[in-house]
């Protein structure tokens, strides 16, 4: 998986999760899974709530779930982010930010409608990104 671009399994389990969304509000589904380097599978689902601000995208969802089970950016093989919309949809600017801190600059991120699929990683959807060693600059201070 992943070097010849077969991304089937994890496109199908993210699918699945998707299927798990609690979106009462804007009836947008979106599912994600995280591969491990272990062959493990963590699914997340977007889940809506009516104070809008504590809304947990997909994609931190599955991330989030992964580090609570223990598992760190060098053991995540790739993230899939799906929907079934028109267009592919990328991950927002908060999870951008997430993301950025969580995942190996390089890790594959398949987007995927069923109708088409993309990679892509995290160092291109948010390039020059802020992070913990920006932090340690200002302790020079």
């Amino acid at each position: 998986m992943g070097a010849d671009g077969n991304w089937e399994r994890l496109l199908e389990k993210a699918f699945e999760a998707r299927e798990h969304a609690y979106v009462p509000y804007s009836q947008f589904r979106v599912g994600a899974c995280i591969l491990t380097t272990d062959g493990s599978y963590i699914l997340g689902a977007n889940i809506e709530n009516a104070a809008y601000g504590s809304t947990n995208c997909a994609e931190r969802s599955a991330v989030f779930s992964a580090y609570s089970q223990g598992y760190r950016k060098e053991e995540i093989k790739a993230l899939a982010i799906v929907t079934e919309a028109d267009r592919l949809t990328t991950p927002c600017g908060a999870c951008r930010q997430v993301l950025s801190e969580l995942l190996q600059p390089d890790t594959p991120i398949v987007l995927s409608n069923r109708r088409e699929t993309a990679v892509t990683t995290i160092a291109r959807l948010l390039p020059d990104s802020f992070g913990s060693e920006d932090l340690q600059e200002s302790k020079n201070f």
